[in-house]
């Protein structure tokens, strides 16, 4: 069995004091060897390291006493030191390595023939992990939309809430953190989005022709496309975001697990080929009987145990019942066997899977893959043929002429130029494309015929080359073949043959080969080895003159290696072969540099992490490489044979079992998916076989499962907490007698695991609940926080099986784990907002009380569901909170000057977000808020109504009655203020009702009284400025009189806002309406007496021409006597203009400048009554007058077109067809008729009745 003794901790260097002694194997090593033969070895070492101890000192006094001599000593012995240390530790790798190789083994042996587990289904499907780049990527997308930078067409409402996401999740502290584990998705943002927008879109109104779970998938849609980077994806309302990869998590292939276990084990791949090959995994029956070998050997312990009675302390049980249980467990394997149907060899992986190369980490190389046909591989060669020169030419005459040609075998002709015999020099070039790579090129020596009857020239000698890819290129001389009885015996030719390498020929060559499936006799061929495609190469084997390779061998999961001559094979001088399963070719060739270029081309093709080392002869390797303890060399097989022939009866799988979960669950955590401790189907498959095939008990795995996955979690990990509680159920119940295995016996050393288990659980537990924001930030992953809270009640049990947890002592710990929260979460929110103890800046507290509020909507709306049971303990831990930021907040506000009110954004903040919660609505935070700002707010009122009335005061004592918006400057400036102050009172949002409703009757009574002030001093200055106008037809209304006006109306118009309290009462102030009203109507009485005494004084000047005065009379014969000599104007036109024009400018004055509707229409509405009813009386007086032409023409030009004006002003029918009109208009109309009788035309075409003619 392993060494009882050693340690789980595998790797790093040994502590200098521990490392003085071997035999305690403190440096985390493990041996294969049983307990007797550790033991012994153990001694051997302590003896022989023991004299080394002693004879230091000796050598230190034979040294002498100089101080030299002791440096160099001492010196000396620290290189020695470190040398030793560093042999430790390559044994110690070695070792370890020794040692995953015997678990991959037994692995491999699981995988091959499965017997009693399955790969699972039914699992929940994990999702892409997000890396650091794809968070700033995200960043940056999201960012790019805000600026405008994209084609996403979006409302303000989507805007803000990828802004708030923005903000609030993407630039956090805490996702980073989450990504930096590995354990963040592309799902949990989405989801932390979708939670976010389904909390604003639940508090829009409803929209008619809208839903909104519309609204919430054209928002998603969006946000998958700014995540992905698709801008036309919401468009066609499809999901753009990353979906998980549809192969990843299905069932695996023998191979693909094969490939993930030597990966997760860190097994070479020549080291994987090489047990494969010896287990004879592709055997079936060699299976089968390795698993009835081992039954048997587990039967024959078992009885030894029972017959020697030797067996682990129990805790639970007796020796007899724990040997009844061993014996139970080989008897269902061996039932398990005999299920499956004979020479089947068990589960069959018929679904084949192959990853892409973005997300897979193992290829399926099992016999699916593409095999390679002799035409997917062709080579097309370039060839030049120089031919320089002819030397021996003797048998002809100097002026004959030669010439050369030259041809490549099934290929064209080409001829050099002609050359006389006595200088047969060229120096031409002939090129030649060829798909052979062993080509023969034919070159022949011609004279022209100089018979008659000659057809064709005479051949002098020809040359006959096979060129290959690595030969010459340099020109040399070779000898021609000649005709017989030529006398050219020595006639020789220089010419050059190159042959250029293609770009998918890698390397090319002469070798002997011998293999299983391919170049079956040993023989010498020639190789070429050729790229098929980035990620194909083929080793090919060719004949002469053939394009075709003869045969060839897909190089595709092949590891290549030097080897060492074997024996039987003649030909060759140095080997090397080429490994996979199932499969084993050896070359060989007659140069040791032609071997080197073989093996790195092979290498580089193969693409093996292992890298081949020369032979120790050619170049030693140095003592830092790691070894391995097997070898690809046919004659050290040793090692191999060792591990495949070890019997599992004699391991310690517990221990073996652990290491291999140990490193399974490493390698799960750093692949692409965020398990959160979660296997894969093919993970889970391995381990159960492995556990029931090797006796491993489900107590053991699923503690040493949650040792790692505390491990995990302790560094920062998030791991899903149901892994942990049901490892902890099982191990619970399993120790407590429920026996979830079938488990009647409990050791005692499972037991003291267990104890210490749950004494970290409990720690890991409490640590997590107080750092619950940062474990589980924005609540992810879903549901994590509630599991944690259940694995606490839990682990809390006394008894798992029957009692239940009392529900005060689960509180106690939540309370006091939240307690310790709530000072971690404002220590972290302090560093966040980089606060400097007693910081009195308002600024900072306002951010700081931002940032409070931010917190505790955060846990409201991601960790309150999990505390659901618990409600009262989530409002302590709140409250905690606030109370540690009450302190800085008064700290705050004592520094604030005693007149200021700048404090108050900050009340709003606060008591806004407290007054909607119904859990700190006027909790002991909320009432100490209110206590502290109900003086500042009773000093502010003060200072507010102080001011007001000073600004009142001096403003209507300086004003200018410029028109200002609705008003003068001075009441604007004062309904502003009283608006701004009630609107302050009103956001403030005061929660106390009793000092709410005595701040708004304050504030009612005071803007009563203000506008009061403002009304009668401009009513007062109204009066005035009316004393100062005119009373004749140059009279236009004063400019500041109609802002007057508007202020009284727009007085008028606020006085329900200001003035009137909000229970539906009357007026605080009853008299502030009536003294509006009064004062409005003066000021509209006055202007309209003031206008109508202008219509006063033209009708007084018209009494001049009463009939029977001694005026009246001199003022017609003036003019008739007048008329005679010079052209008078008409008469009557000159005073009725003069009144209309007065009356239209005043009109347009008044409707320009009055800014209150109603105002205007009961100025002209008065102005025409008493227009009219002036008329009306003013001829009541003469009924028993007839009127002068002169009085009946000004008054129908005045009647009329006043009538018309005032229609066109607004007023309304019913008033200007009222009695005094129509008494004016039949008076007129009778003496118009009188008079046209009289004087036929004397009023010039002026008529009452209604025409066109009129001028304007």
């Amino acid at each position: 069995m392993l060494d009882p003794s050693s340690s789980d901790d595998t790797g790093g260097e040994s502590d200098p004091e521990v490392a003085r002694e071997p035999a305690t194997k403190a440096d985390g090593s493990f041996s294969l060897k049983s307990g007797a033969e550790s033991r012994a070895d153990g001694s051997r070492q302590r003896q022989h390291t023991a004299p080394l101890k002693q004879g230091q000192p000796a050598a230190a006094a034979a040294a002498g006493d100089g101080h030299s001599a002791h440096q160099n000593l001492r010196g000396g012995s620290t290189g020695e030191e470190e040398e030793r240390r560093e042999r430790e530790r390559v044994q110690r790798e070695e070792e370890e390595h020794k040692v995953q190789l015997q678990i991959y083994v037994f692995v491999l042996r699981c995988i091959a023939y499965p017997f009693n587990a399955k790969q699972p289904t039914d699992m929940a499907r994990r999702q892409q992990k997000v890396h650091k780049q794809q968070l700033q990527a995200a960043r940056e997308r999201f960012q790019a939309f805000l600026n405008g930078e994209t084609q996403i067409a979006a409302d303000e409402a989507f805007c803000n809430a990828v802004r708030s996401y923005c903000e609030g999740f993407l630039k956090s502290e805490r996702v980073c953190r989450m990504v930096q584990s590995g354990s963040c998705s592309a799902n949990d943002f989405r989801e932390v989005f979708k939670k976010n927008i389904e909390r604003r879109v639940r508090s829009l109104p409803e929209m008619d022709g809208l839903s909104k779970e519309t609204v919430l998938s054209s928002w998603l849609a969006k946000y998958d496309a700014i995540y992905g980077g698709d801008e036309d994806a919401w468009r066609r309302q499809r999901r753009g975001g990353q979906r998980p990869h549809l192969g990843a998590e299905l069932i695996l292939s023998k191979e693909q697990l094969y490939e993930m276990f030597r990966l997760v084990l860190g097994v070479r791949k020549f080291e994987h080929q090489l047990l494969y090959n010896a287990c004879q995994l592709d055997n079936a029956d060699e299976q089968a009987a390795q698993i009835r070998r081992e039954l048997d050997g587990r039967l024959q312990l078992v009885e030894r145990i029972a017959k020697e009675r030797r067996c682990p302390e129990l805790a639970s049980g007796d020796a007899e019942l724990y040997v009844e249980e061993l014996r139970s467990s080989v008897n269902l394997l061996m039932a398990n066997l005999e299920s499956l149907p004979v020479s089947k060899g068990g589960a069959d992986f018929k679904q084949k899977l192959k990853r892409s190369s973005a997300g897979g980490t193992f290829l399926d190389l099992g016999d699916d893959v593409d095999v390679l046909s002799k035409a997917d591989v062709s080579l097309s060669f370039a060839l030049e043929v120089v031919i320089v020169e002819v030397q021996g030419l003797k048998s002809l005459a100097p002026n004959r002429i030669v010439y050369c040609t030259m041809e490549v075998e099934g290929g064209e002709k080409l001829q050099t130029d002609q050359a006389e015999a006595s200088r047969p020099q060229w120096a031409t070039q002939g090129d030649f494309v060829t798909t052979h790579p062993l080509p023969c090129v034919k070159v022949k020596l011609f004279t022209e015929s100089t018979g008659v009857l000659a057809l064709e020239d005479k051949e002098l000698g020809r040359v006959l080359l096979k060129p290959t890819a690595n030969g010459p290129k340099q020109a040399h001389f070779q000898p021609m073949q000649v005709p017989k009885n030529s006398q050219d015996v020595e006639l020789r030719i220089k010419l050059a043959v190159r042959m250029d390498k293609p770009p998918n020929m890698k390397h090319s060559g002469y070798l002997y080969a011998l293999g299983h499936r391919v170049w079956k006799r040993w023989k010498r061929r020639y190789f070429v080895l050729v790229q098929v495609s980035q990620y194909t190469f083929a080793m090919c084997s060719y004949r002469e003159k053939k394009p075709e390779p003869q045969e060839l061998m897909q190089l595709e999961g092949y590891t290549v290696d030097y080897c060492r001559p074997q024996p039987g094979l003649q030909g060759g001088a140095v080997f090397f072969n080429a490994l996979r399963e199932g499969d084993l070719v050896v070359f060989a060739c007659d140069d040791e540099q032609d071997r080197l270029l073989w093996v790195q081309a092979l290498c580089r093709a193969t693409g093996q992490s292992y890298k081949p080392a020369p032979p120790p002869h050619a170049n030693r390797r140095k003592a830092d490489t790691p070894s391995s303890p097997i070898s690809l060399d046919l004659c050290e097989r040793q090692g191999v044979e060792e591990l495949v022939s070890a019997s599992p009866c004699r391991l310690d799988h517990t221990r073996l079992f652990g290491i291999l979960q140990k490193q399974t669950l490493r390698h799960r955590m750093n692949d692409s998916f965020s398990c959160l401790g979660w296997f894969s189907p093919g993970q889970v498959f391995v381990l159960d076989e492995y556990c029931a095939r090797y006796g491993v008990g489900g107590c053991q795995r699923h503690l040493s499962y949650l040792k790692e996955l505390m491990d995990l979690s302790e560094n920062n990990t998030l791991v899903d907490p149901t892994l942990l509680h049901y490892s902890y159920a099982f191990c619970a119940s399993h120790v407590h007698g429920n026996r979830p295995d079938g488990t009647g016996t409990v050791t005692l050393e499972e037991k003291e695991q267990f104890q210490a288990v749950r004494t970290r659980l409990m720690r890991l537990l409490d640590n997590h609940i107080t750092h619950f924001r940062y474990c589980f930030p924005f609540g992810r992953p879903d549901g994590a926080l509630k599991a944690t809270l259940s694995l606490l009640e839990r682990v809390l049990m006394k008894d798992v099986v029957s009692t239940p947890l009392g529900s005060e002592e689960m509180k106690k710990v939540l309370r006091r784990c939240l307690e310790k929260a709530a000072a971690v979460n404002y220590g972290q929110l302090l560093e966040f907002a980089n606060w400097k103890a007693g910081a009195k800046r308002l600024e900072d507290a306002v951010r700081l009380a931002e940032l409070v509020v931010e917190v505790l909507q955060q846990n409201d709306e991601h960790h309150a569901e999990a505390f659901s049971l618990w409600p009262e303990l989530m409002r302590e831990h709140a409250e905690h909170f606030l109370a540690l930021y009450r302190l800085d907040l008064d700290l705050a506000l004592e520094a604030q000057p005693v007149d200021s009110w700048s404090s108050f954004p900050l009340f709003q903040l606060l008591n806004g977000f407290l007054a909607a919660d119904a859990q700190l609505c006027d909790g002991p935070f909320h009432k100490h808020l209110q206590d502290a700002f109900v003086p500042l707010v009773v000093r502010y009122v003060d200072l507010m109504e102080s001011s007001i009335a000073q600004s009142v005061h001096r403003g209507f004592q300086q004003e200018t009655w410029h028109s200002v918006k609705n008003g003068s400057a001075t009441s604007e400036d004062l309904f502003w203020k009283l608006n701004a102050l009630q609107m302050l009172a009103l956001e403030l949002d005061w929660p106390e009702p009793a000092f709410a409703e005595h701040l708004q009757r304050r504030l009612k009574l005071m803007a009563s009284d203000m506008t009061e002030a403002c009304v009668k001093r401009t009513k007062s200055a109204f009066d005035a400025q009316l004393q100062k106008v005119s009373k004749w037809t140059e009279l236009r209304v004063p400019l500041c009189a109609c802002t007057m006006l508007n202020v009284v109306a727009d007085a008028k118009r606020r006085c329900p806002e200001l003035c009137a309290l909000d229970t539906g009462q009357e007026h605080y102030h009853s008299k502030i309406d009536v003294l509006i009203d009064d004062a409005f109507q003066d000021m509209i009485s006055a202007l309209v007496a003031k206008l109508g005494a202008v219509l006063d004084a033209v009708l007084s000047k018209l009494s001049r021409y009463d009939e029977g005065t001694l005026l009246s009379s001199i003022l017609s014969f003036t003019v008739k006597a007048a008329a005679k000599y010079v052209e008078v104007p008409k008469s009557g036109t000159d005073l009725a203009d003069a009144y209309v024009t007065f009356v239209r400018q005043n009109q347009d004055i008044l409707r320009e400048r009055i800014g209150d509707e109603l105002c205007i229409e009961k100025i002209f509405d008065q102005w025409y009554s008493v227009s009219t009813k002036a008329v009306c009386v003013w001829l009541e007086d003469r009924l028993d007058l007839q009127l002068h032409v002169y009085q009946l023409k000004s008054l129908i030009k005045m009647v009329k077109k006043g009538y018309r004006d005032f229609r066109l002003q607004g007023v309304a029918d019913g008033t200007l067809n009222g009695k005094s009109y129509v008494t004016v208009y039949n008076r007129l109309t009778v003496e118009e008729a009188t008079l046209a009788v009289k004087a036929g035309d004397a009023l010039d075409g002026v008529s009452m009745r209604d025409s066109d003619q009129d001028d304007d």
